[in-house]
Protein backbone atom coordinates (compact mmCIF):
# COMPACT_ATOMS: atom_id res chain seq x y z
CA UNK A 1 0.00 0.00 0.00
CA UNK A 2 3.64 3.31 -3.77
CA UNK A 3 3.75 5.73 -6.44
CA UNK A 4 2.65 3.78 -9.50
CA UNK A 5 1.35 0.82 -7.51
CA UNK A 6 0.31 3.09 -4.68
CA UNK A 7 -2.80 4.40 -6.46
CA UNK A 8 -4.22 0.92 -6.99
CA UNK A 9 -3.31 -0.14 -3.47
CA UNK A 10 -4.92 2.88 -1.89
CA UNK A 11 -8.04 2.32 -3.97
CA UNK A 12 -8.22 -1.27 -2.74
CA UNK A 13 -7.74 -0.24 0.88
CA UNK A 14 -10.06 2.74 0.91
CA UNK A 15 -13.64 2.86 1.99
CA UNK A 16 -15.74 3.29 -1.17
CA UNK A 17 -16.16 7.01 -1.95
CA UNK A 18 -19.40 8.11 -0.36
CA UNK A 19 -20.17 10.80 -2.93
CA UNK A 20 -19.78 8.29 -5.76
CA UNK A 21 -22.10 5.96 -3.89
CA UNK A 22 -24.75 8.66 -3.70
CA UNK A 23 -24.41 9.59 -7.36
CA UNK A 24 -24.79 5.95 -8.37
CA UNK A 25 -27.78 5.38 -6.16
CA UNK A 26 -30.77 7.21 -7.63
CA UNK A 27 -33.29 4.38 -7.24
CA UNK A 28 -34.15 2.32 -4.18
CA UNK A 29 -32.13 -0.64 -5.45
CA UNK A 30 -29.12 1.57 -6.01
CA UNK A 31 -29.45 3.00 -2.52
CA UNK A 32 -29.58 -0.50 -1.05
CA UNK A 33 -26.46 -1.59 -2.97
CA UNK A 34 -24.54 1.53 -1.98
CA UNK A 35 -25.46 1.11 1.68
CA UNK A 36 -24.37 -2.54 1.70
CA UNK A 37 -21.05 -1.69 0.00
CA UNK A 38 -20.30 0.99 2.56
CA UNK A 39 -21.47 -1.12 5.50
CA UNK A 40 -19.55 -4.33 4.77
CA UNK A 41 -16.08 -3.28 6.00
CA UNK A 42 -17.64 -1.53 8.99
CA UNK A 43 -19.64 -4.63 9.90
CA UNK A 44 -16.57 -6.80 9.41
CA UNK A 45 -14.52 -4.65 11.78
CA UNK A 46 -17.28 -4.67 14.40
CA UNK A 47 -17.69 -8.45 14.21
CA UNK A 48 -13.95 -9.06 14.35
CA UNK A 49 -13.72 -6.84 17.42
CA UNK A 50 -16.65 -8.65 19.02
CA UNK A 51 -14.98 -12.01 18.31
CA UNK A 52 -12.35 -11.16 20.89
CA UNK A 53 -15.00 -10.61 23.55
CA UNK A 54 -16.77 -13.82 22.55
CA UNK A 55 -13.52 -15.77 22.79
CA UNK A 56 -12.86 -14.43 26.28
CA UNK A 57 -16.38 -15.29 27.44
CA UNK A 58 -16.39 -18.78 25.91
CA UNK A 59 -13.01 -19.81 27.30
CA UNK A 60 -13.58 -18.32 30.74
CA UNK A 61 -17.01 -20.01 30.73
CA UNK A 62 -15.25 -23.37 30.46
CA UNK A 63 -13.77 -22.66 33.91
CA UNK A 64 -17.22 -22.59 35.51
CA UNK A 65 -20.07 -20.27 36.49
CA UNK A 66 -18.17 -18.31 39.15
CA UNK A 67 -15.27 -17.24 36.90
CA UNK A 68 -17.74 -16.50 34.10
CA UNK A 69 -19.83 -14.28 36.38
CA UNK A 70 -16.69 -12.45 37.52
CA UNK A 71 -15.53 -11.98 33.93
CA UNK A 72 -18.94 -10.55 32.99
CA UNK A 73 -18.69 -7.93 35.74
CA UNK A 74 -15.05 -7.09 34.99
CA UNK A 75 -15.39 -6.82 31.22
CA UNK A 76 -18.64 -4.85 31.48
CA UNK A 77 -16.93 -2.36 33.81
CA UNK A 78 -13.95 -2.08 31.45
CA UNK A 79 -16.23 -1.64 28.45
CA UNK A 80 -18.18 1.11 30.22
CA UNK A 81 -15.07 3.27 30.62
CA UNK A 82 -13.63 2.30 27.25
CA UNK A 83 -16.75 3.07 25.25
CA UNK A 84 -17.10 6.56 26.74
CA UNK A 85 -13.51 7.22 25.73
CA UNK A 86 -14.26 6.24 22.15
CA UNK A 87 -16.40 9.37 21.93
CA UNK A 88 -13.16 11.37 21.79
CA UNK A 89 -11.89 9.11 19.00
CA UNK A 90 -15.10 9.70 17.07
CA UNK A 91 -14.80 13.44 17.63
CA UNK A 92 -11.61 13.29 15.60
CA UNK A 93 -13.53 12.11 12.51
CA UNK A 94 -15.34 15.33 11.49
CA UNK A 95 -12.36 17.51 12.43
CA UNK A 96 -9.76 15.50 10.53
CA UNK A 97 -12.15 14.84 7.62
CA UNK A 98 -12.81 18.56 7.19
CA UNK A 99 -9.05 19.20 7.08
CA UNK A 100 -8.57 16.37 4.59
CA UNK A 101 -11.29 17.88 2.42
CA UNK A 102 -9.35 21.17 2.42
CA UNK A 103 -6.19 19.24 1.48
CA UNK A 104 -4.69 20.39 4.79
CA UNK A 105 -2.41 17.63 6.15
CA UNK A 106 -1.36 19.88 9.03
CA UNK A 107 -5.01 20.20 10.10
CA UNK A 108 -5.41 16.41 9.94
CA UNK A 109 -2.27 15.99 12.05
CA UNK A 110 -3.44 18.52 14.66
CA UNK A 111 -6.86 16.90 15.08
CA UNK A 112 -5.59 13.33 15.26
CA UNK A 113 -2.69 14.16 17.55
CA UNK A 114 -4.84 16.05 20.05
CA UNK A 115 -7.40 13.27 19.93
CA UNK A 116 -4.66 10.83 20.94
CA UNK A 117 -3.62 13.19 23.74
CA UNK A 118 -7.17 13.33 25.07
CA UNK A 119 -7.54 9.55 24.81
CA UNK A 120 -4.35 8.84 26.76
CA UNK A 121 -5.21 11.38 29.48
CA UNK A 122 -8.69 9.92 29.75
CA UNK A 123 -7.19 6.42 30.00
CA UNK A 124 -5.07 7.53 32.97
CA UNK A 125 -8.21 8.78 34.75
CA UNK A 126 -10.17 5.62 33.93
CA UNK A 127 -7.38 3.47 35.36
CA UNK A 128 -8.20 4.62 38.91
CA UNK A 129 -11.70 3.08 39.18
CA UNK A 130 -10.73 0.06 37.07
CA UNK A 131 -7.92 -0.90 39.45
CA UNK A 132 -10.34 -0.54 42.36
CA UNK A 133 -13.13 -2.56 40.77
CA UNK A 134 -13.28 -5.15 43.59
CA UNK A 135 -14.07 -2.46 46.18
CA UNK A 136 -16.65 -0.89 43.86
CA UNK A 137 -18.40 -4.21 43.18
CA UNK A 138 -18.56 -5.08 46.89
CA UNK A 139 -20.09 -1.65 47.54
CA UNK A 140 -22.65 -2.49 44.84
CA UNK A 141 -23.64 -5.58 46.82
CA UNK A 142 -21.97 -8.16 44.58
CA UNK A 143 -20.79 -11.44 46.13
CA UNK A 144 -17.33 -10.93 47.69
CA UNK A 145 -15.99 -14.07 45.99
CA UNK A 146 -17.14 -12.90 42.57
CA UNK A 147 -15.87 -9.38 43.20
CA UNK A 148 -12.47 -10.75 44.22
CA UNK A 149 -12.17 -12.71 40.98
CA UNK A 150 -13.21 -9.63 38.98
CA UNK A 151 -10.53 -7.62 40.80
CA UNK A 152 -7.98 -10.32 40.01
CA UNK A 153 -8.84 -10.03 36.32
CA UNK A 154 -8.74 -6.23 36.34
CA UNK A 155 -5.33 -5.92 38.01
CA UNK A 156 -3.97 -6.97 34.62
CA UNK A 157 -6.81 -6.18 32.24
CA UNK A 158 -7.19 -2.53 33.32
CA UNK A 159 -3.90 -1.63 31.61
CA UNK A 160 -5.48 -2.58 28.28
CA UNK A 161 -7.30 0.75 28.35
CA UNK A 162 -4.26 2.55 26.89
CA UNK A 163 -3.60 0.38 23.80
CA UNK A 164 -7.35 -0.13 23.24
CA UNK A 165 -8.01 3.63 23.14
CA UNK A 166 -4.92 4.18 21.00
CA UNK A 167 -6.27 1.67 18.49
CA UNK A 168 -9.59 3.54 18.35
CA UNK A 169 -7.92 6.91 17.86
CA UNK A 170 -5.73 5.66 15.03
CA UNK A 171 -8.70 3.82 13.57
CA UNK A 172 -10.41 7.20 13.08
CA UNK A 173 -7.24 8.50 11.42
CA UNK A 174 -7.05 5.55 9.02
CA UNK A 175 -10.73 5.96 8.18
CA UNK A 176 -10.24 9.61 7.25
CA UNK A 177 -7.23 8.89 5.02
CA UNK A 178 -8.99 6.01 3.24
CA UNK A 179 -7.45 2.94 4.88
CA UNK A 180 -10.55 1.36 6.46
CA UNK A 181 -9.87 -2.10 5.07
CA UNK A 182 -6.40 -2.12 6.60
CA UNK A 183 -7.99 -1.56 10.02
CA UNK A 184 -10.26 -4.53 9.39
CA UNK A 185 -7.22 -6.70 8.60
CA UNK A 186 -5.44 -5.68 11.80
CA UNK A 187 -8.52 -6.42 13.92
CA UNK A 188 -8.86 -9.87 12.32
CA UNK A 189 -5.21 -10.60 13.12
CA UNK A 190 -5.87 -9.38 16.66
CA UNK A 191 -8.88 -11.67 17.06
CA UNK A 192 -6.84 -14.72 16.03
CA UNK A 193 -4.01 -13.69 18.34
CA UNK A 194 -6.42 -13.21 21.22
CA UNK A 195 -7.91 -16.69 20.77
CA UNK A 196 -4.48 -18.30 20.75
CA UNK A 197 -3.27 -16.40 23.81
CA UNK A 198 -6.45 -17.21 25.74
CA UNK A 199 -5.91 -20.91 25.03
CA UNK A 200 -2.30 -20.65 26.20
CA UNK A 201 -2.67 -18.55 29.35
CA UNK A 202 -6.08 -19.60 30.70
CA UNK A 203 -5.40 -23.34 30.54
CA UNK A 204 -1.59 -23.43 30.65
CA UNK A 205 -0.72 -24.83 27.22
CA UNK A 206 2.70 -24.74 25.49
CA UNK A 207 4.50 -24.65 28.82
CA UNK A 208 2.75 -21.52 30.10
CA UNK A 209 1.26 -21.47 33.62
CA UNK A 210 -2.51 -22.06 33.89
CA UNK A 211 -3.62 -18.59 35.06
CA UNK A 212 -7.39 -19.10 34.84
CA UNK A 213 -9.36 -15.86 34.64
CA UNK A 214 -6.13 -13.83 34.96
CA UNK A 215 -4.89 -15.58 31.82
CA UNK A 216 -7.76 -14.06 29.88
CA UNK A 217 -6.70 -10.60 31.09
CA UNK A 218 -3.10 -11.29 30.04
CA UNK A 219 -4.33 -12.34 26.58
CA UNK A 220 -6.43 -9.17 26.27
CA UNK A 221 -3.55 -6.89 27.27
CA UNK A 222 -1.10 -8.60 24.92
CA UNK A 223 -3.55 -8.56 22.01
CA UNK A 224 -4.45 -4.88 22.34
CA UNK A 225 -0.79 -3.96 22.70
CA UNK A 226 0.05 -6.01 19.60
CA UNK A 227 -2.68 -4.32 17.54
CA UNK A 228 -1.61 -0.88 18.75
CA UNK A 229 2.00 -1.64 17.77
CA UNK A 230 0.89 -2.73 14.29
CA UNK A 231 -1.16 0.42 13.72
CA UNK A 232 1.51 2.75 15.10
CA UNK A 233 4.12 1.05 12.93
CA UNK A 234 1.95 1.31 9.84
CA UNK A 235 0.97 4.95 10.39
CA UNK A 236 4.61 5.88 11.08
CA UNK A 237 6.21 4.02 8.17
CA UNK A 238 3.64 3.96 5.35
CA UNK A 239 4.90 6.04 2.39
CA UNK A 240 1.36 7.13 1.62
CA UNK A 241 0.99 8.74 5.06
CA UNK A 242 4.31 10.58 5.24
CA UNK A 243 2.81 13.91 4.29
CA UNK A 244 0.78 13.96 7.52
CA UNK A 245 3.88 13.63 9.76
CA UNK A 246 1.64 12.41 12.56
CA UNK A 247 4.41 11.65 15.04
CA UNK A 248 6.68 14.63 14.28
CA UNK A 249 7.00 16.73 17.47
CA UNK A 250 4.24 14.65 19.00
CA UNK A 251 4.82 16.26 22.41
CA UNK A 252 3.89 19.73 21.12
CA UNK A 253 0.39 20.73 22.32
CA UNK A 254 -2.25 22.42 20.18
CA UNK A 255 -4.71 23.70 22.76
CA UNK A 256 -7.46 24.94 20.38
CA UNK A 257 -7.58 21.52 18.69
CA UNK A 258 -7.43 19.84 22.11
CA UNK A 259 -10.43 21.88 23.29
CA UNK A 260 -12.36 21.12 20.10
CA UNK A 261 -11.88 17.38 20.55
CA UNK A 262 -13.15 17.68 24.13
CA UNK A 263 -16.13 19.79 23.05
CA UNK A 264 -17.26 17.36 20.38
CA UNK A 265 -16.25 14.19 22.16
CA UNK A 266 -18.12 14.34 25.43
CA UNK A 267 -21.70 14.45 24.01
CA UNK A 268 -20.86 11.58 21.66
CA UNK A 269 -19.49 9.62 24.59
CA UNK A 270 -22.52 10.51 26.70
CA UNK A 271 -24.89 9.21 24.04
CA UNK A 272 -22.98 5.95 23.78
CA UNK A 273 -22.67 5.55 27.53
CA UNK A 274 -26.39 6.06 28.06
CA UNK A 275 -27.12 2.77 26.28
CA UNK A 276 -24.01 0.88 27.35
CA UNK A 277 -24.54 2.01 30.94
CA UNK A 278 -28.05 0.57 30.86
CA UNK A 279 -26.69 -2.86 29.96
CA UNK A 280 -23.80 -2.61 32.43
CA UNK A 281 -26.22 -1.72 35.23
CA UNK A 282 -28.40 -4.65 34.22
CA UNK A 283 -25.39 -6.89 34.92
CA UNK A 284 -25.17 -5.42 38.42
CA UNK A 285 -28.86 -6.17 39.01
CA UNK A 286 -28.45 -9.69 37.65
CA UNK A 287 -25.62 -10.13 40.16
CA UNK A 288 -28.11 -9.43 42.94
CA UNK A 289 -30.04 -12.49 41.76
CA UNK A 290 -27.00 -14.80 42.05
CA UNK A 291 -24.12 -16.33 40.16
CA UNK A 292 -26.16 -18.53 37.82
CA UNK A 293 -28.48 -15.70 36.61
CA UNK A 294 -25.45 -13.45 36.10
CA UNK A 295 -23.63 -16.10 34.06
CA UNK A 296 -26.78 -16.69 31.97
CA UNK A 297 -27.17 -12.95 31.49
CA UNK A 298 -23.59 -12.68 30.25
CA UNK A 299 -24.12 -15.36 27.63
CA UNK A 300 -27.44 -13.97 26.36
CA UNK A 301 -25.97 -10.46 26.28
CA UNK A 302 -23.01 -11.66 24.26
CA UNK A 303 -25.23 -13.41 21.70
CA UNK A 304 -27.43 -10.32 21.33
CA UNK A 305 -24.37 -8.10 20.99
CA UNK A 306 -22.97 -10.19 18.14
CA UNK A 307 -26.14 -9.82 16.08
CA UNK A 308 -26.27 -6.10 16.90
CA UNK A 309 -22.91 -5.51 15.21
CA UNK A 310 -24.60 -5.77 11.79
CA UNK A 311 -27.21 -3.01 12.39
CA UNK A 312 -24.45 -0.98 14.02
CA UNK A 313 -22.35 -1.21 10.85
CA UNK A 314 -25.38 -0.27 8.77
CA UNK A 315 -25.94 2.71 11.09
CA UNK A 316 -22.38 3.91 10.46
CA UNK A 317 -22.91 3.56 6.71
CA UNK A 318 -26.13 5.55 7.08
CA UNK A 319 -24.21 8.34 8.80
CA UNK A 320 -21.79 8.54 5.87
CA UNK A 321 -24.40 8.40 3.12
CA UNK A 322 -26.87 10.74 4.80
CA UNK A 323 -23.99 13.10 5.59
CA UNK A 324 -22.97 13.24 1.93
CA UNK A 325 -26.56 13.85 0.79
CA UNK A 326 -26.95 16.47 3.51
CA UNK A 327 -23.81 18.25 2.34
CA UNK A 328 -25.12 18.29 -1.25
CA UNK A 329 -28.54 19.50 -0.16
CA UNK A 330 -30.13 16.46 -1.81
CA UNK A 331 -33.28 15.84 0.23
CA UNK A 332 -34.46 12.95 -1.94
CA UNK A 333 -31.20 10.99 -1.57
CA UNK A 334 -31.09 11.84 2.12
CA UNK A 335 -34.55 10.41 2.72
CA UNK A 336 -33.94 7.32 0.64
CA UNK A 337 -30.53 6.66 2.20
CA UNK A 338 -32.04 6.78 5.68
CA UNK A 339 -35.08 4.70 4.81
CA UNK A 340 -32.98 2.07 3.03
CA UNK A 341 -30.68 1.72 6.04
CA UNK A 342 -33.64 1.35 8.40
CA UNK A 343 -35.21 -1.36 6.22
CA UNK A 344 -31.96 -3.29 5.84
CA UNK A 345 -31.29 -3.20 9.58
CA UNK A 346 -34.86 -4.25 10.40
CA UNK A 347 -34.60 -7.20 8.00
CA UNK A 348 -31.33 -8.38 9.57
CA UNK A 349 -32.85 -8.00 13.03
CA UNK A 350 -35.86 -10.14 12.06
CA UNK A 351 -33.53 -12.86 10.83
CA UNK A 352 -31.53 -12.75 14.08
CA UNK A 353 -34.73 -12.91 16.14
CA UNK A 354 -35.84 -16.00 14.21
CA UNK A 355 -32.54 -17.73 14.95
CA UNK A 356 -32.84 -16.88 18.64
CA UNK A 357 -36.32 -18.43 18.75
CA UNK A 358 -35.43 -21.56 16.78
CA UNK A 359 -31.99 -22.47 18.15
CA UNK A 360 -31.63 -21.13 21.73
CA UNK A 361 -30.06 -24.33 23.10
CA UNK A 362 -27.38 -24.46 20.44
CA UNK A 363 -26.52 -20.79 20.70
CA UNK A 364 -26.26 -20.83 24.48
CA UNK A 365 -24.62 -24.25 24.64
CA UNK A 366 -21.68 -22.95 22.63
CA UNK A 367 -20.60 -21.04 25.76
CA UNK A 368 -20.92 -23.97 28.17
CA UNK A 369 -19.00 -27.12 29.04
CA UNK A 370 -21.43 -30.03 29.34
CA UNK A 371 -19.14 -31.68 31.88
CA UNK A 372 -19.60 -28.76 34.28
CA UNK A 373 -22.47 -29.53 36.72
CA UNK A 374 -23.70 -25.90 36.65
CA UNK A 375 -24.06 -25.80 32.85
CA UNK A 376 -27.58 -27.23 32.74
CA UNK A 377 -28.84 -24.63 35.21
CA UNK A 378 -27.15 -21.79 33.31
CA UNK A 379 -28.73 -23.03 30.06
CA UNK A 380 -32.19 -23.24 31.63
CA UNK A 381 -31.83 -19.70 33.01
CA UNK A 382 -30.48 -18.19 29.79
CA UNK A 383 -33.17 -19.48 27.40
CA UNK A 384 -35.94 -17.08 28.58
CA UNK A 385 -33.47 -14.19 28.36
CA UNK A 386 -32.65 -15.07 24.77
CA UNK A 387 -36.35 -15.12 23.93
CA UNK A 388 -36.67 -11.55 25.23
CA UNK A 389 -33.51 -10.60 23.30
CA UNK A 390 -35.21 -11.91 20.15
CA UNK A 391 -38.12 -9.59 20.80
CA UNK A 392 -36.02 -6.45 21.11
CA UNK A 393 -33.66 -7.12 18.20
CA UNK A 394 -35.85 -5.07 15.88
CA UNK A 395 -36.27 -2.01 18.12
CA UNK A 396 -32.55 -2.09 18.94
CA UNK A 397 -31.71 -2.02 15.23
CA UNK A 398 -34.22 0.76 14.57
CA UNK A 399 -32.87 3.02 17.30
CA UNK A 400 -29.26 2.47 16.22
CA UNK A 401 -29.89 3.33 12.57
CA UNK A 402 -32.07 6.32 13.43
CA UNK A 403 -29.26 7.66 15.59
CA UNK A 404 -26.83 7.15 12.69
CA UNK A 405 -29.13 9.00 10.30
CA UNK A 406 -29.45 11.94 12.70
CA UNK A 407 -25.67 12.13 13.10
CA UNK A 408 -25.45 12.35 9.33
CA UNK A 409 -27.72 15.40 9.61
CA UNK A 410 -25.36 16.75 12.29
CA UNK A 411 -28.16 16.41 14.84
CA UNK A 412 -26.59 15.10 18.07
CA UNK A 413 -27.82 17.17 21.02
CA UNK A 414 -31.46 16.10 21.00
CA UNK A 415 -30.60 12.42 20.29
CA UNK A 416 -28.36 12.50 23.37
CA UNK A 417 -31.28 13.71 25.48
CA UNK A 418 -33.57 11.10 23.92
CA UNK A 419 -31.06 8.40 24.82
CA UNK A 420 -30.85 9.56 28.44
CA UNK A 421 -34.63 9.72 28.81
CA UNK A 422 -35.25 6.37 27.08
CA UNK A 423 -32.62 4.29 28.80
CA UNK A 424 -32.59 5.84 32.26
CA UNK A 425 -36.07 7.35 32.47
CA UNK A 426 -37.84 4.33 30.98
CA UNK A 427 -35.60 1.26 30.65
CA UNK A 428 -33.91 1.17 34.04
CA UNK A 429 -37.00 1.89 36.21
CA UNK A 430 -39.05 -0.69 34.28
CA UNK A 431 -36.25 -3.26 34.63
CA UNK A 432 -36.09 -2.80 38.41
CA UNK A 433 -39.88 -2.80 38.86
CA UNK A 434 -40.39 -5.96 36.82
CA UNK A 435 -37.42 -7.82 38.27
CA UNK A 436 -37.91 -7.14 41.96
CA UNK A 437 -41.30 -5.71 43.06
CA UNK A 438 -43.09 -7.72 40.32
CA UNK A 439 -40.92 -10.78 41.01
CA UNK A 440 -40.02 -11.63 37.39
CA UNK A 441 -36.28 -11.82 38.11
CA UNK A 442 -33.92 -11.96 35.14
CA UNK A 443 -36.60 -11.85 32.40
CA UNK A 444 -38.03 -8.75 34.09
CA UNK A 445 -34.66 -7.00 33.80
CA UNK A 446 -34.52 -7.90 30.11
CA UNK A 447 -38.05 -6.66 29.46
CA UNK A 448 -36.92 -3.38 31.03
CA UNK A 449 -34.02 -3.24 28.56
CA UNK A 450 -36.48 -3.86 25.72
CA UNK A 451 -38.75 -1.04 26.89
CA UNK A 452 -35.87 1.45 26.94
CA UNK A 453 -34.75 0.45 23.45
CA UNK A 454 -38.33 0.65 22.16
CA UNK A 455 -38.76 4.16 23.59
CA UNK A 456 -35.53 5.28 21.92
CA UNK A 457 -36.53 3.68 18.61
CA UNK A 458 -39.90 5.46 18.57
CA UNK A 459 -38.58 8.90 19.51
CA UNK A 460 -35.48 8.81 17.30
CA UNK A 461 -37.37 7.60 14.23
CA UNK A 462 -40.09 10.16 14.87
CA UNK A 463 -37.41 12.85 14.90
CA UNK A 464 -35.92 11.54 11.65
CA UNK A 465 -39.34 11.58 9.99
CA UNK A 466 -40.09 15.07 11.33
CA UNK A 467 -36.82 16.52 10.07
CA UNK A 468 -37.19 14.97 6.62
CA UNK A 469 -40.81 16.06 6.33
CA UNK A 470 -40.07 19.65 7.36
CA UNK A 471 -36.80 19.91 5.47
CA UNK A 472 -34.79 20.46 8.66
CA UNK A 473 -31.49 19.17 7.30
CA UNK A 474 -29.11 21.10 9.54
CA UNK A 475 -28.46 20.81 13.26
CA UNK A 476 -30.78 22.71 15.60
Amino acid sequence: MFQGKRIAAETADATPPADAAVRAAQGWGGHARATVILALPLIGAQLAQMTMNVTDTVMVGWLGAEPLAAAVLATQAFFLFFIFGTGFAQACLPLAAAAEGRNDPRGVRRSVRMSLWVLMLYGALALIPLLNIETILVALDQKPETAALAGQYMRVGAWSIFPALLVMGLRSYLTVVGRAYLMLSIIIVGALTNAALNWVFIFGHLGAPALGITGSAVATLCTNSFMAALIVGYTALSPGLRRYELYARFWRPDWPAFAEVLRLGWPIGATIIAEVGLFATSSIMMGWLGTIPLAAHGIALQIGSISFMIPLGIASAATVRVGVAHGRGDRISLGRAGTTAVCLAAGIACLAATLFFLFPNRLIGFYLDDANPASAEVLHTAIPLLFVAAMFQIVDALQAVASGVLRGMRDTRIPMLIALVSYWGVGMPVAWLLAFPAGLGGPGIWWGLASGLAAAAVMLNWRVARRERNGLLGAD
